[in-house]
């Protein structure tokens, strides 16, 4: 059996692989997300979807906009949070704001976000003196910081409320909330891994190995995820339609099971498979209406903070590549001022001053 297990091991590595399985179950998501999509729009009316766009109180959408920020906000803890676990302090929060604020909305919106916002981050970071393998280690803590919140707002919005994911996974209430318990006993069982070691847990291997936050830190990184999330959830639901009601929790569960769905797919800007998502699990409203909410949900938290980051990152590079390089040449080079010698001792100028006497 041993044998067996280790030749389907080799050649699992050496036909497939887990990159290019990865590329097929993203293929596949995206697929089936695109044919669900079509299959749901269709018969929607445009115009109705336009009414429901003017037909939105500017206050809700003031309000879901506030949301967003307050999301964004959170989010740049992400990478401060993973920059003190890896002991870099001497990156200020302004730069781990803007690296994380940039790479989450660029990679985010064009796909491939491990790739993407890796490379942003390094850009940023690499004037920091910060590593190849170092941007690698942020990655990962902010990767965990994601994964936590969802997990556990995931857990207890099944365990709450079941039925809610249903309409999407197709599975029954029972099963829906065994996957609930499963959430919060898996988040449960990595805090005693980490909180009964000697030391603090470290993971990798070779050279690349990442020291794991303490218990007590672990339980920030939860919050820094919750957060996030809830605000998230808060701006969607204060942008549904206002019949018929559907409370929060149960919108949570929804919006947070196509949020991972978006974020499997590698999908640019999870476009296609987020919205049918969404569509697939709240037929109860009118689809127009709920097209109207995606499109206007999408331009808060998608388009606009794109466009924001795009601009911020063109600047800097315009002034790190062509302002400040030029700015340097104008500079005058001012010769140094030559130094004046210090005045001779009193007996030395006595000695200079007094006539001397014939031989």
């Amino acid at each position: 059996m041993h044998r067996v297990l280790s030749a389907l091991r080799r050649g699992f590595k050496e036909r497939l692989g887990w990159k290019r399985l990865g590329i097929v179950a993203s293929l596949l998501i995206i697929g089936f997300a695109i044919h669900s999509l079509i299959h749901t729009l269709q018969g929607v009316d445009t115009d109705v979807i336009l009414v429901a766009l003017k037909e939105k109180p500017s206050t809700q959408i003031a309000l879901a906009a506030l949301c967003v920020v307050g999301a964004f906000f959170t989010l740049t803890f992400y990478d401060f949070f993973a920059l003190r676990t890896i002991g870099k302090r001497h990156v200020p929060y302004r730069i781990a704001a803007l690296t994380g604020f940039t790479s989450y909305t660029i990679g985010h919106n064009i796909g491939a976000t491990v790739f993407t916002g890796g490379a942003i981050r390094f850009r940023i970071y690499s004037d920091y003196g910060l590593s190849a393998i170092d941007v690698a280690k942020i990655c990962f803590i902010s990767g965990l910081t994601f994964w936590l919140g969802n997990l556990f707002v995931l857990g207890i919005g099944l365990v709450w409320h079941p039925s809610a994911a249903s309409a999407m996974d197709r599975l029954p209430s029972e099963i829906n909330r065994l996957i609930g318990v499963g959430c919060l006993v898996g988040i449960a069982i990595y805090l005693a891994w980490i909180a009964t070691g000697k030391k603090r847990r470290e993971l990798g291997q070779n050279g690349w190995k990442v020291v794991l936050p303490s218990a007590r830190l672990t339980f920030l990184q939860v919050l820094i995820g919750v957060v996030d999330l809830g605000f998230c959830a808060l701006a969607m639901y204060l942008l549904m339609p206002a019949s018929p009601d559907i409370d929060f929790m149960s919108l949570a569960v929804v919006f947070i099971l196509a949020t991972l769905l978006g974020f499997a797919s590698h999908a640019p800007g999870s476009l296609g498979v987020f919205d049918a998502a969404m569509l697939l699990a709240l037929p109860q409203f009118a689809r127009e209406e709920l097209v109207a909410t995606l499109v206007i949900f999408r331009m808060l938290y998608f388009v606009i903070p794109f466009a924001i980051s795009i601009t911020i990152m063109g600047t800097r590079e315009l002034w790190l590549s062509v302002v400040k390089p030029w700015q340097a040449r104008r500079v005058p080079v001012v010769p140094p001022a030559p130094k004046r010698l210090p005045p001779p001792p009193p007996q030395a100028r006595a000695a200079a001053t007094s006539p001397r006497r014939p031989l």
